[in-house]
């Protein structure tokens, strides 16, 4: 078996560094019912970017209110929940911090707003190990659209060939895909009956990544110095 070479990781936040899909959802509810509203699952939802999120949910529900506000309401009570409670989940921070050991470039391609994106890895302890943050809701298209993913590519200077995407969601695997690169799907608890068909690689947990005999990562130069 040929051995893929990366020489750039890109990991999606939510469900793949920490379990914090639940905690979204049961912001998003409590939220909802301010507005007199009682919300089932986010499961639907999950690689949204929140913006997106609410947009749907307020067409589905008739709500009359600006998906943009319940946005900001939204980041403004799931911030310091964030802070709190963070909790890394299996792999976190062994597998990013041994891939940067071997001077693989690393970047977070997420969904959520920066601030909460910063806010967690923050919480996680982890925001050193990654070279490059970017956020899909300040991109053009959010998931599964690749904009975030190729944004992500383009700041670490890798070719997106050269890079793999750890993703627990659908739409994120068919992002990773639509901007040329390979993905390895990690299940959440809330995912594991997404679609994975377009996945390099499912894997039943991270630390599986660095044992994966798929993958040869590689030592990159940084961006300039060839």
């Amino acid at each position: 078996m040929v051995r893929l070479r990366i020489d750039a990781v890109i990991f999606d936040m939510d469900g793949v560094l920490l379990d914090s899909e639940p905690l979204h959802e049961d912001v998003t509810r409590l939220l909802l019912a301010d507005c007199g509203v009682t919300w089932g699952s986010g499961v639907a939802y999950v690689g949204m970017t929140t913006r997106e999120s609410f947009t749907l949910i307020c067409h589905e529900l008739a709500l009359p209110h600006d998906p943009a506000e319940l946005d900001a309401r939204y980041t403004a009570r799931v911030i310091p929940l964030l802070r709190e409670r963070a909790r890394p989940l299996p792999g976190v921070p062994e597998v990013p911090r041994a891939l940067k050991a071997q001077g693989v470039r690393l970047a977070v391609g997420s969904s959520s707003r920066l601030e909460v994106i910063e806010a967690t890895l923050d919480g996680l302890g982890v925001r050193a190990l990654f070279d490059v943050v970017v956020s899909a809701a300040d991109m053009p298209r959010g998931k599964p659209a690749p904009d975030v993913f190729l944004e992500a590519a383009r700041r670490l200077g890798i070719p997106p060939e050269a890079c793999v995407v750890i993703e627990d969601s659908q739409r994120g695997v068919q992002a990773a895909r639509a901007a040329g690169m390979r993905c390895v799907a990690v299940p959440c608890g809330m995912t594991r009956r997404h679609d994975f068909s377009e996945a390099t690689l499912v894997l039943g947990g991270l630390p599986e990544l660095l044992a994966s005999s798929l993958f040869t990562f590689h030592t990159s130069p940084p961006p300039g110095s060839q």
